[in-house]
């Protein structure tokens, strides 16, 4: 079985995953300080949920700021847990803070 959701270690890793997905990409980016970990968290239970709800159409990215700062700057992210939908390379939609699998499913459906 595929990976559900992708985890570069760097921007290069993330920029390769970018290359080989031929649908969306869901970014979602995550931090590990103290104030941030616990979002994360429940963000990385809604993505896991949203990746096999919408495998073959969406690709899911877990990003750590800290890992991935280039990518962070190049999508305007500020802080964690954040998320951006990317069409063909180019941010399409971006949202900001935990949300429900509703909440993605509906921002998703917004922009797809």
């Amino acid at each position: 079985m595929a990976k559900q959701v992708h985890s570069p270690r760097e921007d290069a890793e993330f920029d390769f995953i970018l290359g080989m997905s031929g649908v969306p990409v869901l970014a979602y980016f995550t931090g590990t300080w103290p104030k941030a970990i616990e979002p994360c968290r429940a963000m990385d239970l809604v993505m896991s949920a949203i990746a096999i709800d919408r495998r073959g159409r969406l690709t899911v990215v877990r990003t750590d700021i800290t890992r991935c700062p280039s990518t962070t700057e190049r999508y305007g992210i500020t802080g964690a847990p954040s998320y951006v939908l990317l069409k063909e390379r180019e941010a399409v939609a971006h949202g900001t803070g935990p949300v429900t699998i509703a909440g993605v499913r509906e921002f998703l459906d917004g922009h797809l």
